[in-house]
């Protein structure tokens, strides 16, 4: 009966790759996975970043995610010595600034630790093997590629031969970009997940292009798609979920008048309980596409509905024009008003009250 619907669905599931990230499924199948980036956030704070995983878990995240950084190996030496005189500044230098913000192996497993005990999902963001070497040695589940290391094919390359899913933002990037990302880490690793993302900070509306998720769904069907959305707010996550995205990553803070660059474009714990309300609710509300009348509706259309009756007593013998037939509430039987014109021209066979229901039962062809 609902063919056409069903069709179209199962073709757009056939565009979806599947991943599984500590047993939870991500795919078209399954509900949206709702990642809380908290980065840097927790200000290389330990109490912080513990406790900005138990309010993560308790608005309903399935995963929170954090950076590794090996800075003096990542940064030119100029680059790391340059003076960061910032009001977001947690050093007189940006490398002495990403250092303040790092957590040491200690404070990493207490991290780890945390998120196992409340029962949420952690990984991180390496941004040089260094870096991924060390997350390694706690097991994540996944790992996450910067939009900054798309075209960093080697780190890529590292980080998938660790055989656990691989999340890649694509902000900055080109389609020839994602393509090279995407060769790379399935040559090896078929866990892939593709994040939209457009790298600014926060990013405009007009500039976050939600239908590339459409895109990379046709282009790239053996990859999970997401979204890594920085603009303000939570609508355009939800477009993208329509659109086609499984999972969806939010920069996340305890208080968006922190000091950091991120915070700004963070949601609060009261938006990202929001977001996942949301994402819930839009999961079951996009129902299978086959149009139906559900027993909730019954009682409302019945009140709102009509049916066509007497708009006057009608003696037996009345041949039916328009003047002599209304169309009234409560649609609680006799002929829907789609009807109206089979009964223009009919004989009524018996006396009818005003507002009685005209059926057929009621009437006859005319005879010449």
């Amino acid at each position: 009966m609902g063919g056409p619907a069903e069709a179209g669905s199962k073709d757009q599931k056939k565009m979806s790759g599947r991943i599984l990230i500590g047993g939870r499924e991500v795919s078209d199948d399954a509900p949206c996975y709702v990642i809380a980036e908290i980065g840097g956030n927790h200000q290389g704070e330990i109490e912080k970043a513990i406790e900005m995983i138990r309010v993560a878990k308790q608005c309903g995240a399935d995963a929170v995610k954090f950076q590794k950084r090996n800075n003096r190996e990542l940064y030119t030496k100029a680059f790391y010595d340059r003076p960061y005189d910032h009001r977001n500044s947690y050093g007189p230098t940006y490398g002495l600034h990403r250092e303040a913000l790092e957590l040491d192996e200690k404070q990493f497993g207490e991290v780890v630790a945390c998120a196992r005990d409340v029962g949420i999902t952690l990984f991180s963001t390496p941004f040089d093997v260094h870096s991924a070497d060390f997350l390694e040695k706690f097991n994540p589940p996944a790992y996450k590629i910067a939009s900054g290391d798309i075209r960093t094919l080697p780190l890529i390359r590292h980080v998938a031969s660790f055989g656990k899913p691989v999340l890649i933002s694509t902000g900055g990037a080109t389609l020839d970009d994602v393509r090279r990302a995407s060769e790379a880490t399935l040559r090896v690793n078929r866990h892939l997940c593709l994040l939209q993302c457009t790298s600014a900070y926060p990013a405009e509306f007009s500039e976050l292009n939600l239908r590339v998720i459409e895109t990379y769904r046709r282009e790239f069907p053996e990859a999970v798609i997401g979204l890594s959305s920085h603009d303000n707010g939570i609508a355009m996550a939800l477009v993208g979920w329509a659109l086609g995205a499984r999972v969806i990553e939010k920069h996340f803070t305890l208080n968006r008048a922190l000091k950091g660059t991120d915070h700004a474009i963070s949601l609060e714990p009261a938006g990202l309980r929001k977001l996942v309300r949301d994402l819930r609710r839009a999961d079951s509300a996009m129902g299978d596409g086959i149009k139906r009348v559900y027993d909730s509706e019954l009682d409302p259309i019945t009140k709102m509905g009509k049916k066509l009756v007497a708009a006057r007593p009608l003696s037996v013998g009345t041949v039916l024009s328009v003047s002599d037939i209304a169309v009234k509430c409560p649609a609680d039987g006799g002929l829907p008003p789609y009807r109206l014109d089979e009964l223009i021209g009919k004989v009524v066979t018996r006396d009818l009250e005003e507002d009685e229901n005209i059926t057929f039962e009621v009437v006859r062809v005319a005879t010449a």
